[in-house]
């Protein structure tokens, strides 16, 4: 039996791909320790990304390809996750106890952005994620309902908020805070300040993850989101629509223009299947989001398809990931934000707070 080293093991793992990263496990610094004592190998692996059950699958391939070695009689494999706080936007500093602020957007109403940021939310929950939902859209917030949380927020000190909770989900809304039927007859100032108190008057705690769901459009609080929110990334729904895919763009353009990454680009209501004789149709025509991705050279994260389940779980305040966890529409989403925060975990990291601050002072 030939004796086993470090540059054995790396080749082997080098033939194993991170299906989210799309990187070899070596390339990718997944790998954090490998120890060789005789025949027995013990790898340890690092995901920066919430995973869930692509830990054990992921375990179990590398397990299956280094015993598959002669040389190796038994491999121990631990693969575990750590989410770590990324750059955001130059002039802002990172919100304390937030390690990332992703914002969800479209360039247009109607093509499922809220639902799709529900389900999102709750997928990086699933995975293993400390996650929180900020309904940017004061005008028309629907995350009260999708999520089934009613009441009012609680004030302990009469001057910050606590959050709403569900499904192990934390959630602020203006929905909140008028009763549902209530317009929001308020112009951009206000409505740009509501958000802002939204956000930094609410005890998030610690999060791994804040959702911002956005308004459609690009006005003042995508302004004030990019000017004022330290934001990590954006994600961008669209459907295969030509009209929808024409606004989608403006928003990608819009967050290129500020700085914030595009993370990368979700089709909704991407193919119908009709649940009576199971023909599939392309309603709002067929690949647009990923031509989209290509052509702006931004990751295409995978598609959703116009089902009236998603539509019915969300209008009952359970969403598709918790009311059926294991079926395929959830499945799709749980891939959808592994991808996603898989992007986010490539990009730089922040490391103000590893930092003193500095102070000069005049003697």
């Amino acid at each position: 039996m030939s004796e086993l080293s470090r540059d054995t093991i790396d080749t082997l793992l080098k033939g194993i791909t991170d299906r989210y990263l799309e990187k070899d496990l070596v390339s990718a610094n997944t790998i954090k320790a490998v120890e060789i004592k005789a025949s027995t190998v013990f790898v340890r692996v690092e995901l920066g990304y919430p995973a869930g059950t692509y830990r054990e699958e992921l375990a179990e391939e590398i397990k299956t390809t280094l015993e598959a070695n002669s040389a190796i009689e038994t491999a121990e494999i631990v693969v575990e996750q750590r989410v770590s706080a990324h750059s955001v936007q130059k002039s802002l500093k990172r919100i304390e106890g937030i390690k990332n602020i992703i914002a969800v957007a479209s360039g247009k109403g109607g093509v499922g952005k809220s639902t799709t940021s529900a389900n999102l939310a709750l997928a990086l929950i699933a995975d293993g994620a400390t996650v929180g939902i900020l309904d940017a859209d004061i005008y028309g917030p629907s995350q009260p309902r999708m999520l089934g949380m009613k009441g009012n927020p609680e004030s302990k000190d009469g001057k910050t908020l606590e959050p709403m909770e569900n499904h192990g989900l934390k959630a602020m809304s203006i929905g909140f805070l008028v009763e549902e039927d209530t317009p929001m007859i308020w112009r951009g100032p206000m409505v740009t300040q509501a958000l802002e108190q939204l956000l930094n008057d609410t005890n998030w705690g610690e999060l791994d993850y804040l959702i911002v769901d956005l308004p459609p459009g690009t006005g003042d609080t995508q302004l004030t989101l990019s000017q004022k929110i330290p934001v990590s990334g954006a994600v961008i729904v669209t459907t295969p629509q030509d009209i929808a895919l024409l606004d989608a763009r403006k928003g990608l353009k819009m967050f290129e223009k500020v700085e914030v990454p595009v993370l990368g680009v979700v089709e909704n209501m991407s193919i119908h299947i009709c649940s009576e004789c199971g023909h599939a149709e392309h309603i709002f025509g067929e690949g647009g989001g990923k031509r989209m991705a290509d052509e702006h050279d931004v990751d295409y994260l995978g598609a959703l398809p116009l089902d009236i389940s998603i539509r019915e779980q969300a209008d009952s305040g359970n969403p598709s990931v918790v009311s059926d966890p294991n079926g395929k529409i959830a499945d799709l989403y749980k891939d959808i934000s592994r991808s996603m925060t898989s992007r986010l975990a490539e990009k730089a990291k922040d490391y103000s707070t590893k930092f003193p601050n500095i102070v000069i002072q005049s003697t």
